[in-house]
C-alpha cells in the first residue's frame, strides 16, 4: 500500500507530458526536450524519472525506478527514525495536595521532562473544592517554579470546567538553565572557598620547621612563661 501511494507522487517515462525537461546528475543539470530524454534513458536501460514537477522545467533523474522508490523509502525510513516522539505526561494533584504527594509528583515530572516528554500538570477541584481555585492556581505556579531547571512553561494556570491546566516543554538537553537561587548558592559557596585559602596558607608559612602540634604547643608556652616574668619583674 506505501509503495502504491508512493509510486503516485512521481511520473516516470511516458507519463511526462511537458515539452522540456531538466536533467540532474553527478555532473550537474542540462535542459533537453523530453523526447530525447526518453531516448537516453532507453538507450542507458534506465527510466526517466519527474522528481520535482514544480520546477519550471520540471526536474528529471535517469534512474532506475525501483531503485529510485526504494531510496526513497529507506530516506523516509531514516527520517521517521530521526524523529524524537514527544509524548503527554499527566500529573494529577487535588487542591489540597500533601508535601509528601508534591514531592513524588514533582520527582516524576522531572523525568518526563529528562526524557523529552511535555508535562500537563493539572489540579482537579471535586465538589465543593472549586472554592479553593486559588489555592490550586499557586500549587500549579510552585510546581512550575520548581521545574524551571528542566522545563518551560507554555501555557499559564487556567481552569476549564473542574480542572486547572498547566503545561510545561522539556528544554534542551544539556542546556538546563539554573535557578536564581541556585546560581546564588553557587556564587557564595564559591566566595567562601577563596575567603578561607589566604588563610590556609598563612597558617601554612607560619608553621615551625620542628612542626605539628607539639610545637605550637611548645611555643605558646614559652610565652607564656615570658611573659609571667615579665609581670614579676
Amino acid at each position: 500500500m506505501k509503495n502504491d501511494k508512493m509510486k503516485q507522487q512521481y511520473r516516470v517515462n511516458e507519463q511526462i507530458r511537458v515539452r522540456e525537461v531538466r536533467i540532474v546528475g553527478d555532473n550537474g543539470s542540462t535542459v533537453m526536450p523530453t523526447r530525447d530524454a526518453l531516448n537516453m534513458a532507453r538507450e542507458q536501460g534506465v527510466d526517466l524519472v519527474e522528481i520535482s514537477p514544480n520546477a519550471n522545467p520540471p526536474v528529471c533523474r535517469l534512474i532506475d525506478y525501483s531503485k529510485f522508490l526504494y531510496q526513497q523509502k529507506k530516506r523516509a525510513k531514516e527520517m521517521k527514525a530521526k524523529q524524537v516522539k514527544v509524548e503527554v505526561k499527566e500529573i494529577r494533584f487535588g487542591p489540597q495536595t500533601d508535601e509528601h504527594d508534591y514531592q513524588f509528583k514533582l520527582k516524576h515530572a522531572k523525568e518526563f521532562l529528562e526524557e523529552g516528554n511535555k508535562v500537563r500538570a493539572y489540579v482537579f477541584f471535586r465538589g465543593r473544592s472549586i472554592l479553593f481555585k486559588e489555592q490550586g492556581e499557586v500549587l500549579l505556579l510552585r510546581f512550575a517554579n520548581d521545574l524551571e531547571e528542566y522545563g518551560k512553561v507554555e501555557s499559564m494556570p487556567s481552569l476549564e470546567g473542574k480542572k486547572m491546566f498547566l503545561y510545561l516543554a522539556p528544554k534542551k538537553a544539556g542546556v538546563a538553565k539554573k535557578s536564581q537561587q541556585a546560581r546564588d548558592r553557587e556564587a557564595s559557596a564559591q566566595d567562601a572557598k577563596e575567603n578561607t585559602k589566604p588563610a590556609a596558607q598563612e597558617v601554612d608559612t607560619e608553621k615551625p620547621a620542628n612542626g605539628g602540634l607539639l610545637a605550637n604547643a611548645k611555643i605558646s608556652a614559652d610565652a607564656l612563661k615570658k611573659l609571667t616574668e615579665t609581670e614579676e619583674e
